[in-house]
């Protein structure tokens, strides 16, 4: 087992879209030194730090105990960038860019020698993605150089969608933390990758199937995930056990609305220490109950924003077992899904329909 970096953590309060020179330029500095930077994107808070040095990108596995068959994004603040990290690059992954970037999506594409072999878990890929965030645009820029960043949460929690969410996991493991609030879709980057035979959907994210679509007409998604860490993941955050809490996440699915909430309800009176994540309009179903309950809001955009959050919130109250329903595997409610199924460990309690 590594040992864990260390270090004195400094948090800097930055504004949003229009972050202050002087912090920003102190964080560039620290990532130009080997340091880790975390901030934030668009999706999530990144643990930053220089993706062409080894050394600097051993030390984001040591921070999160990550394992080292779990490969790393690299983050860019410009198309020009691009060239010095990938090799071959297509021209559909330029006509990809031109449409999603900056935004939230990541393409895998052939990686160039100078990139480090430790940050793509030995293979001959790397992931690339430019966010959509004027502190981590500032920060790419101020460093002058491609920012390999992770999710800044200990590997396997739930990920960071806040800078108290990176604090509260990372505190004397980070040199600095860039607050500027909380994160806006708050579901990490969809993975498309462009190397093989055809263009294939590792992870579903910010941006959906669907938009990707109107350009991939064929595109492909099939689920994979790693149960161990004995050989590499095909791309960053494959394995199944990821985004958990310490309590035990059972999640229901099915298409019988009645069935799967009668299903919950008596698993809920059946236990103690029960908590569950619901849409606003689906949480009195356990008013009844002695359920803890977390809204993820009005609709799907919401219960993206506040997905991670909610499974800390109700992880920070000692509960045994957290519920929640699978939704719709459209649009977001794909990505939602996957961090669920994942956040179960795989668990799933599929409810047949009533008769």
């Amino acid at each position: 087992m590594r040992e864990p970096y260390r270090t004195s953590t400094i948090t800097f309060r930055v504004d949003p879209q229009v972050p202050e020179p002087r912090p920003i330029a102190l964080a560039g500095e620290a990532i130009r030194a080997g340091g880790l930077v975390a901030f934030p994107t668009e999706t999530v808070y990144g643990l930053g730090a220089n993706a062409l040095d080894s050394a600097a990108v051993e030390k984001i596995f040591r921070a999160k105990s990550r394992p080292a068959n779990d490969p790393l994004i690299v983050h860019i603040a410009d198309l020009s960038q691009l060239p010095g990290l990938a090799v071959s690059v297509s021209e559909l992954a330029y006509r990809l860019l031109e449409r999603f970037a900056p935004g939230a999506l990541t393409l895998v594409l052939n990686k160039r020698e100078a990139v480090p072999a430790n940050l793509t878990a030995g293979m001959d890929t790397v992931a690339v993605r430019m966010p959509d965030h004027p502190v981590a645009l500032a920060l790419i820029n101020a460093a002058g150089l491609p920012i390999a960043a992770p999710s800044a949460n200990r590997f396997s929690r739930p990920s960071p969608t806040t800078a108290q969410h990176v604090a509260d996991d990372l505190k004397g493991r980070v040199d600095i933390i860039l607050d500027g609030g909380p994160t806006g879709i708050g579901l990490e980057s969809t993975i498309l990758s462009l190397v093989g035979e055809a263009p294939q959907v590792l992870r579903p994210g910010g941006v959906s199937l669907e938009e990707l679509r109107a350009i991939v007409p064929d595109l492909t998604y099939q689920p994979q995930y790693l149960a161990d860490e004995a050989a590499a993941a095909s791309s960053p955050g494959s394995m199944l056990k990821h985004y958990s809490p310490r309590a035990t996440v059972v999640l229901f699915r099915g298409d019988d609305d009645l069935a799967v909430w009668a299903a919950m309800r008596a698993f809920a009176d059946e236990h103690d220490h029960v908590g569950a994540m619901t849409l606003e309009r689906e949480a009195s179903r356990f008013a009844d109950l002695d359920v803890t309950v977390e809204s993820l809001g009005a609709d799907l955009d919401a219960a993206a924003a506040r997905l991670f959050s909610a499974l800390r919130s109700l992880d920070s109250r000692g509960l045994k077992w957290i519920l929640a329903r699978a939704p719709d595997s459209s649009g977001l409610g794909l990505a939602i899904g996957d961090r669920l199924l994942r956040a179960a460990e795989g668990d799933v309690i599929d409810v047949k329909p009533r008769r």
